[in-house]
């Protein structure tokens, strides 16, 4: 950053999700349990497909590698907005929201590349089973994990660049709950139009083309499944499906509204009821509707519990 640009602002103040002491207790305790559930069911997750054998496969080592994300992007915003549902000021440093940025980006963005990868994973399953195993080779998994990490880190390191080489020197009250790129741009001191197209620009990249590739792949899989043969396989792909593509809908549908509209200089209560879905409720979910309805996970599960 030039001289010029060094923010004169050194630490920012959030208004959370309310002003009221008592809604804010309340708040305390769902995010508390949201969060719990969300650490115990994706470190749950992680730990029962590194221990079985029978969970060594491509879904699995997609869905380990999903359920890490989620630990780590919930950790990355739930941990800082329990301390202030309780604080009376609601403060953090500005290098400490640069990091925030920077993690949830990242998190944020690798989740978006992992269920596409994941959707593609379903599709060469159902729509190509007897060449599965020649497909989804270990090399390749290995490389569309690596890709879906990298892409989330360049979008990361492109919207956490644009963002913060922005100017900040007057107003240092954010109307949210964390620190994000749309939320920061409201308090610039400058004219924001080029960093909002770079990240409408990453948000193509990282949001509407994986969702592209997520409905390309189930509409695939939705047309093999209505000439299966079995209704009993019918009714187990769609209702997979249906609670995949709830979660799809949840976490695009939120992210895209968020990252992708012309930014307004108004932070409104909609707009933070949004970011509490793809925050902290889609990474509760995930483990719920991907893996713990499942068979094979529930077998793992009941097998550690009896040694």
């Amino acid at each position: 950053m030039g001289q010029e640009n060094q923010s004169s602002v050194t630490e920012f103040v959030f208004l959370g999700l309310s002003q009221d002491e008592q809604t804010q207790v309340l708040l305390f305790f769902l995010f508390l349990a949201i969060y719990l559930l969300t650490v115990l069911g994706n470190l749950l997750i992680i730990v029962l497909i590194h221990i079985d054998s029978r969970l060594h496969t491509p879904m699995y080592f997609f869905l380990r590698n999903l359920s890490f994300v989620d630990f780590c992007f919930s950790t990355t915003i739930v941990p800082q907005m329990l301390f202030h549902f309780l604080a009376k000021e609601k403060t953090i440093s500005f290098v400490g929201c640069a990091t925030q940025i920077v993690m949830l980006l990242l998190f944020g963005c690798t989740e978006c590349a992992l269920l596409a990868v994941m959707s593609y994973d379903r599709y060469v399953a159902v729509c190509k089973p007897l060449h599965y195993s020649t497909i989804m080779t270990q090399g390749l998994c290995v490389q569309l994990a690596i890709g879906s990490w990298a892409s989330g880190a360049f979008v990361s390191l492109v919207d956490t660049t644009f963002t913060l080489h922005l100017p900040y020197r007057g107003n240092h009250i954010i109307n949210h709950f964390f620190c994000e790129p749309p939320a920061l741009l409201k308090l610039a001191s400058a004219d924001t139009y080029s960093t909002e197209m770079a990240i409408f620009a990453m948000g193509v990249v990282i949001l509407l083309a994986p969702v592209s590739l997520i409905l390309v792949s189930y509409w695939n899989i939705i047309s093999t499944v209505i000439h299966m043969q079995s209704g009993e396989g019918r009714l187990k792909v769609f209702s997979t499906c249906g609670s995949h593509l709830i979660v799809v809908v949840l976490f695009y549908g939120s992210a895209i509204f968020a990252y992708m509209r012309p930014n307004s200089k108004i932070m409104s209560e909609r707009d933070k009821t949004i970011s509490v879905f793809y925050s902290a409720v889609t990474p509760m979910l995930n483990p719920i509707i991907y893996s713990l309805r499942n068979k094979d996970v529930k077998g793992a599960f009941r097998r550690v519990m009896a040694k």
